[in-house]
């Protein structure tokens, strides 16, 4: 984990979008424990109700579980779950701005998909 003090974007959402990131990357598997509040503001120093608070997002999300005296554990749905919250992020971000300006162009719907497939073959 890597964490940016200078950035805007508080510590505790950097801690819960990198243990995303590693599940969804595959660095934490469905079922495997993550590492403890303790560990990570040991390691980092950071404050622990920081860590906690960016854990519980993602406990709240439903993307990892606490068992109760042994940890945080990843679901076995985590992966999936993330990949649908990203598929919609994505379409925010990227795919309707990108249609928008298109629009504006009077690209047409055929011209949009040949960008595309020029873009996936270069």
């Amino acid at each position: 984990m890597r964490f940016n003090f200078d950035s805007p974007e508080p510590i505790y959402l950097q801690v819960a979008e990198q243990v995303e990131e590693a599940i969804f990357t595959g660095v934490y598997q469905a079922g495997e424990q993550v590492p403890s509040t303790t560990e990570v503001s040991k390691e980092f120093h950071i404050n622990p109700a920081t860590v906690l608070k960016g854990m519980n997002r993602l406990v709240a999300a439903g993307m990892i579980e606490k068992r109760r005296g042994v940890g945080m554990f990843v679901t076995p749905t985590a992966e999936e779950m993330i990949r649908e919250k990203r598929r919609a992020e994505f379409y925010e971000r990227y795919v309707s701005r990108f249609t928008d300006e298109a629009k504006k162009l009077n690209l047409s719907e055929d011209e949009v998909i040949a960008l595309i497939k020029r873009s996936y073959t270069s």
